[in-house]
């Protein structure tokens, strides 16, 4: 494996009137930005990767990030929580357990969908 984290970050982008909202309007390409600042800042350049995702199927419930290995989802992801998944997944190998996609993040999702 090339990199020894890659982090993916919807930047997914849906007309203003889709019901599904859509990661890009929630910031996402911020959110990513900051991640590309922090990787450089602390000379991960080369070791972790910062992606632009298409949709991960989860836009409404914000915008969302996925982090190999270990496929960490987090949703709902703010530019402020940045720094926090920063030091605790890519740095620490830990999660953010508040915004760490569960079970019930997912029922609730399809609650939204009317599944």
């Amino acid at each position: 494996m090339r990199y020894r984290k890659q982090i993916f970050v919807c930047t997914n982008e849906r007309s203003q009137d889709s019901p599904k909202g859509c990661c890009a309007s929630g910031g996402g390409s911020d959110i990513r930005y900051e991640f590309v600042k922090l990787i450089n800042e602390h000379g991960l350049n080369g070791k972790v990767r910062s992606n632009k995702s298409g949709c991960l199927d989860a836009c409404e419930v914000g915008p969302a990030v996925v982090i190999y290995p270990g496929g960490l989802w987090y949703t709902g992801v703010t530019v402020e929580d940045v720094p926090e998944i920063f030091e605790k997944s890519i740095l620490n190998n830990k999660s953010v357990e508040r915004l760490l996609s569960t079970q019930r993040t997912w029922d609730d999702l399809d609650k939204l969908r009317n599944v």
